[in-house]
């Protein structure tokens, strides 16, 4: 009898990690990584883009008084990450779309390296940062940012969109 309730046991929380691990949210990925643009769904899909920002609104917190991002209302992963905090419409200073991961900047270069299937480039350190960045179309660069510090778990993942001048 102890042998299948700790059996049972054993399932259940198989089944619970499998759970979390289903849980990336993909269509944040896709923005994350530039492979969607809020960019060009508002000038050439509104309604995509309009279903987009329902789901957003719907998935993340308003923000309270002047903080730039917002926080998820759930649980929600990318890239097997937790979700710290949502730029939807910037990247550090630029113009995109960004995330806040709880992962190491090496832990998140691996991951969208893997989902970009190609390696970062342009990285760079310096003024206590660490950035790397891969343009993969015009107008769309996906861009990593985290603190250059020893423990650092939190790193921004995002689509950095340029403009022409």
């Amino acid at each position: 009898m102890r042998f299948a309730n700790i059996c049972i046991g054993a399932i259940a929380l198989a089944f619970l990690a499998c759970s979390a691990l289903a849980a990336d949210d993909d269509g944040l990925a896709r923005m994350a990584l530039c492979k969607d643009s809020w960019i060009d769904w508002g000038k050439h899909d509104p309604a995509k883009m309009q279903a987009f920002a329902n789901r957003f609104r719907a998935q993340f917190a308003l923000p309270h008084g002047n903080v730039p991002f917002v926080v998820p209302k759930a649980k929600i992963s990318v890239l097997g990450f937790r979700v710290e905090r949502a730029f939807p419409e910037s990247v550090g200073m630029g113009v995109g779309f960004s995330l806040t991961v709880n992962a190491t900047f090496d832990g998140a270069r691996k991951a969208v390296e893997k989902a970009l299937g190609e390696p970062l480039g342009k990285c760079r350190s310096g003024e206590d940062m660490r950035s790397c960045a891969l343009e993969i179309a015009p107008q769309r660069t996906v861009m990593l940012m985290a603190e250059d510090k020893p423990g650092t778990g939190d790193t921004l993942i995002g689509c950095y969109y340029f403009y022409e001048k």
